[in-house]
């Protein structure tokens, strides 16, 4: 498709357009994400590049627009990148009404995001735990990545040990679950015998695992002749099949959450097996133990407590792990002088 091909078209005009096209494949939800990000593409074009006509977009001009959005409001490169691949989807769909020349859409940059900008910062937040919990104890309860989820998100225990439990770890009368390092037989844990505790349970993620045990587990031993909580067909759970489990998860549109970065589920490479990781919003198991260490400590957990229980140093603790605001702390301390 050359220039003179065209068909003249504003871009708020294309933006609607999609839009209505979109408005039968994709919740409403998704859709609002679309016009959110979308709407700062159509504020440049008008506000500040003076673009009326789709037909005058080039990749200089993309490229424009991205240096501005990247510096209007300082984004961080994540979402930087959100914006630009819906921008990316919605220039590949004008195309197809010569709105734009035919590949503009590939001459789109993206951002290239450096190990920090993708996950130091990641965390399972409380919010998100309120919607994702109760969807798993709803459509798909005591499933493997159920009982996975409920255990992280209450206990804040690395990947590690989870994966090292076995049922007769499990104590369903006194709610707890023992961790012990096991080097010789396979599932050592990362502070050695400093490691080792119990770990206190709620009745709810007890009756999870009571009913993970008795109807889905597969009745199977590992290498050494031990009974693990977790197991596939072949024995215990490896540890990059529990982080695919929650990467799977934890993607908002598995949960029928909005996307935040504006991501179409059926264009998005995240939903197919074994790229779920390629979903920026997701979640990795450690960032589980970030959200519930934060939450413990939001709820007013005292430290030594979160420490002892988390198995994590006080020092650590405040420097890698707490994730609340200083609004939230100063409020907590507040609650406190105002107790006293």
């Amino acid at each position: 498709m050359t220039y003179e091909t065209l068909e003249p078209i504003s871009p708020a005009e294309a933006k609607e357009m999609y839009l209505n096209a979109r408005k039968h494949e994709v919740s409403q939800s998704t859709l609002d994400g679309y016009h959110y990000r979308l709407k700062h593409f159509i504020r440049w074009c008008e506000n500040v590049e003076g673009l009326d006509n789709m037909n005058d977009l080039t990749g200089r001009k993309l490229q424009q627009f991205k240096t501005w959005r990247r510096d209007d409001g300082d984004l961080k490169p994540i979402t930087l990148e959100g914006n630009l691949d819906a921008l990316r989807v919605f220039i590949r769909w004008c195309e197809s009404i010569d709105a734009v020349t035919e590949g503009l859409h590939d001459k789109i940059v993206m951002p290239a995001l450096k190990k920090h900008d993708e996950q130091a910062n990641g965390i399972l937040d409380g919010d998100d735990a309120d919607e994702l919990l109760p969807y798993l104890r709803r459509f798909k309860y005591a499933s493997r990545p159920h009982v996975i989820l409920e255990i992280l998100w209450q206990t804040g225990m690395r990947l590690g040990a989870l994966k090292s439990i076995d049922v007769d770890d499990y104590d369903g009368e006194n709610k707890s679950l023992l961790l012990e390092h096991r080097p010789d037989m396979g599932t050592p844990l990362k502070n050695g015998e400093e490691g080792e505790r119990l770990v206190a349970l709620t009745a709810e993620t007890c009756r999870v695992i009571d009913d993970w045990i008795d109807h889905h587990r597969h009745d199977v031993t590992d290498d050494y002749g031990r009974e693990p909580i977790l197991t596939t067909e072949n024995g215990r759970m490896q540890a990059s099949s529990i982080r695919d489990a929650v990467y799977f998860v934890t993607r908002p549109c598995f949960y029928d959450a909005d996307c935040p970065v504006g991501r179409d589920p059926n264009e998005c490479e995240a939903t197919d097996y074994g790229h779920y990781s390629k979903c920026p919003p997701n979640v990795s198991p450690h960032d589980i133990r970030r959200g519930s260490i934060t939450h413990h400590l939001s709820e007013d957990v005292p430290e030594k407590v979160v420490s002892d229980r988390m198995n994590v140093g006080m020092d650590v603790l405040d420097k890698h792990y707490d994730k609340r605001s200083e609004q939230v702390k100063m409020e907590q301390r507040r609650g406190y002088l105002e107790d006293s």
